[in-house]
């Protein structure tokens, strides 16, 4: 929000120096993002008029004008395009220096004399146009200082406002903080109802129920289009950061700036009525102000004439019922939409209006016939012209209502960690335009309804903290008993899950949560996805189903800024609708490219492949004592025969693999990627360590050679042998594996070596036959397997 100094000055009366107001709108919440002083140091620069203007002898760009200063006449060589007979414009006398640092004295130029400079607004340090000089009223004063014609020296301050501070997108707004903050009071503003001279009128439908409660309008007819928009008006909208266009758009700027209510200037020649407000239908089309022509659907609010679209309501106006010079009849448009109606609809057309920017986040829903009423003393004064009578349509039932809140005494101070006095926080609530009353306990607060923020005892809170001064609530170290809580022995914790994965070379990212619908169909993840109400950008309209896709989004970047060699981890909560409702589960993903390892002298080059993450995986689950089972998957995006599921304790936990051809392809993915996606809560989950006894026997190792299966899976076999000889197997270690001439097509050999140690007594030779056989039974049982000969 941008605004001039004299602006606000004029709405709240305080003698606070422009410092201590910058200091103190930025105490209470507003930030002063830039402050820029206009005008300072025009001592000498006076309001001048040319006479005449001859061409340079010696120079074509050049002209030599004759200029009147009220105490006479002077020459000046100009070379400014719009220096014309006639003109008014600021002239900077000689003595005079301007706030850039020129000092004007008298001086020839190509040969001509010239006793001082007509000047642009930059010049002056006024704005930033350079493209000639300032052109002035024709009623300008000649000879009179050119500070106290512009209301000069002022300053425009430009806020940096949080979206819940609604309220303050208007000069009247920040007046109230203002006011509160200083002591001040803010000046009353009668807005008298003008007298309906003319029997025009357009009748006005509402058909979107809550989304449009409250519709004002009003027709003025006989205006004169081609009237100037006064200085003073021109002066305030160029300090506030608009450029002046026209009388009508400039009154609606004005009153948008000043009350906050962003208003619509229809050419009512161009409307046949009545006018209405309803949702878009699928297959309408509207151009807008900016001459494009834009879609439209359900999703959209528009104002209609008849049943043809006219405008975006909150948006942009259209462009066939623009005012122009041409209009002599207009229809003034003040409503109030609901915030829901507005949000991210100019963001769907690539749009950021001050309307579509105010309605996102909530207007007084009081305001609009008062906003109109404003707006129509403006037109009648610059414009002239005769008013009809205000058409107003409202649906009560779905205009917001300001409840009660009730504010405690006690909360307060206890929040606060300071009293307050009683005659403090009732000045600075009713400073604010809130209704105060004095109950047992505290206080009953109604909130203005442009208070959309003042909704709970908290707000209250917030709001006497902010304006008493958070500078003056004493600075006290916490006192009492801090209960430690031990971490839990029953999960790992994620800080040992990173380091984990850090220390084997991987770097943690952290990517957006939203992700483009596209990326998850390229996927094929995009069942259960849940679509964004308000997205950041349309790329960012749903919820990540997984980690992996924001993940190898991260790597091809990299890989596009030529690194060879990418590992990349994140943990983070990937999100589905179940049973209507999102859900959140907790992930932990990893993906890696490029060598296995860093470039060196001591090890192969060979590039990173399924069995490097396998060995994370398991690297992971051993942190909680468990080990993994991989089985063949057929995820959409895995490479097939080159990716698995993970299992733990008979439940799918995860995948681990390469990434599908095709979807590398279709990724822009040069080389191979690996990567695998984790369930964090069954990943973690561990049992509490528990002490062991260590044997004091010696361990006895037994070595067998079996026949299996090419199908059957390592985890098979280790989970049989597990349950076959229990306590007595401490360890099994797979040492070969063979296939080819000797063995049956479709089978494989391995050998393993089975360490058995009890912690009672030494193992003899026939416990160690019987436990043999008792394993190689379980295996034959189980998995098919038999002795190789």
């Amino acid at each position: 929000m941008k605004f001039p100094e004299s602006w606000l000055r004029e709405h709240v009366t305080t003698a606070a120096p422009r410092e201590e107001l910058s200091a103190r709108l930025t105490a209470i919440g507003l930030e002063v993002e830039e402050l820029q002083v206009l005008g300072e140091g025009l001592d000498g620069v006076l309001v001048a008029e040319i006479l005449s203007c001859e061409r340079h002898p010696e120079a074509d760009r050049l002209q030599v004008c004759q200029v009147a200063t009220g105490a006479g006449t002077v020459q000046i060589v100009c070379g400014a395009p719009n220096a014309r007979p006639g003109l008014k414009a600021p002239l900077a006398t000689v003595g005079a220096k301007l706030p850039g640092g020129i000092a004007i004295g008298a001086a020839k130029l190509r040969g001509v004399d010239s006793q001082g400079m007509l000047c642009s607004a930059k010049e002056l340090g006024i704005d930033a146009d350079a493209s000639g000089l300032l052109e002035l009223p024709a009623n300008a004063p000649v000879g009179e200082p050119i500070a106290a014609f512009l209301g000069l020296p002022d300053a425009s301050f430009e806020l940096k406002l949080t979206p819940n501070r609604a309220d303050c997108f208007s000069v009247r707004g920040i007046a109230f903080d203002v006011a509160a903050a200083l002591g001040a009071h803010v000046t009353p503003m009668a807005i008298p109802e003008a007298a309906a001279t003319s029997a025009a009128a357009f009748e006005v439908a509402l058909g979107a129920g809550a989304d449009c409660p409250r519709y004002c309008g009003r027709v003025i007819e006989g205006v004169d289009a081609k009237a100037a928009s006064p200085l003073w008006m021109t002066e305030r909208l160029k300090r506030a950061g608009l450029r002046p266009i026209s009388p009508l758009v400039d009154i609606t700027n004005y009153v948008m700036l000043e009350l906050g209510q962003p208003m619509h200037a229809f050419d009512a020649a161009r409307l046949a009525g009545p006018v209405g407000v309803r949702r878009a239908r699928a297959g309408e089309t509207l151009k807008l102000l900016d001459e494009r022509e834009v879609a439209l659907d359900d999703g959209f609010l528009a104002i209609t004439d008849g049943d043809r679209p006219v405008a975006l309501a909150g948006v942009m106006g259209g462009w066939d019922t623009r005012v122009t010079d041409a209009t002599t009849r207009v229809f003034l448009e003040s409503a109030h939409f609901a915030p829901d109606a507005i949000i991210g609809r100019a963001r769907r057309l690539g749009l950021h209006t001050d309307a579509s920017h105010r309605f996102e986040r909530g207007v007084d829903p009081q305001l609009p016939r008062l906003a109109l009423e404003r707006a129509t003393a403006l037109v009648l004064e610059i414009m002239g012209g005769q008013a009809g009578a205000i058409t107003e349509a409202v649906l009560p039932e779905f205009l917001p209502q300001a409840r009660p809140v009730a504010l405690r005494r006690a909360r307060l101070k206890r929040v606060l960690g300071v009293a307050v006095a009683d005659a403090e926080v009732e000045r600075i609530l009713r400073a604010l335009g809130m209704q105060v009353e004095a109950t047992a306990e505290g206080w009953s607060v109604l909130p203005p309804s442009r208070r959309f923020d003042i909704a709970i005892e908290e707000d209250l809170v917030e709001e006497i903290a902010r304006i008493h001064g958070y500078e003056t609530i004493p600075t006290t170290t916490p006192t009492g008993e801090v209960r430690l809580v031990a971490p839990s022995e029953t999960r790992v914790a994620d800080a040992v899950l990173r380091r984990q994965l850090t220390g084997r070379d991987f770097i943690e990212a952290i990517n957006y949560a939203f992700l483009d619908a596209a990326t998850l169909e390229a996927w094929q993840l995009s069942d259960g996805a849940v679509a964004l109400a308000n997205p950041l950008t349309a790329e960012l309209g749903v919820m990540r189903t997984a980690l992996l896709p924001g993940l190898v989004s991260a790597l091809g970047r990299n890989r596009a800024r030529q690194q060879p060699r990418v590992r990349l981890f994140e943990l983070g909560k990937v999100f589905h609708l179940a049973d209507g409702a999102p859900r959140e589960t907790p992930r932990i993903a990893a993906v890696a490219c490029g060598p296995q390892s860093a470039e060196q002298w001591a090890l192969d080059d060979r590039d990173v492949d399924f069995y490097d993450l396998k060995a994370e995986v398991e690297g992971l689950l051993a942190l909680a004592g468990a080990r993994a089972e991989f089985r063949p998957d057929d995820s959409p995006w895995g490479h097939p025969g080159r990716s698995a599921s993970v299992w733990r304790d008979g439940r799918r936990i995860g995948w681990v693999g390469h990434l599908h051809p095709r979807l590398a392809r279709a990724l822009d993915l040069d080389g191979e990627v690996v990567g695998f996606e984790l369930d964090l809560a069954p990943l973690a989950a561990r049992d509490v360590p528990r002490a062991g006894e260590l044997s004091r026997f010696p361990s006895v190792r037994r070595d067998i050679a079996l026949v299996v299966p090419e199908t059957t899976p390592w985890a098979a076999l280790e989970t049989s042998l597990q349950a076959a000889l229990g306590g007595l197997l401490r360890e099994v270690v797979l040492f070969d594996r063979y296939v080819g001439p000797g063995l049956e097509s479709g089978s494989k050999s391995l050998a393993m070596g089975l360490i058995l140690q009890d912690v009672s007594r030494t193992l003899t030779d026939r416990d160690a036959d019987q436990a043999v056989a008792t394993a190689l039974e379980a295996l034959a049982r189980d998995c098919g397997a038999r002795l190789r000969s």
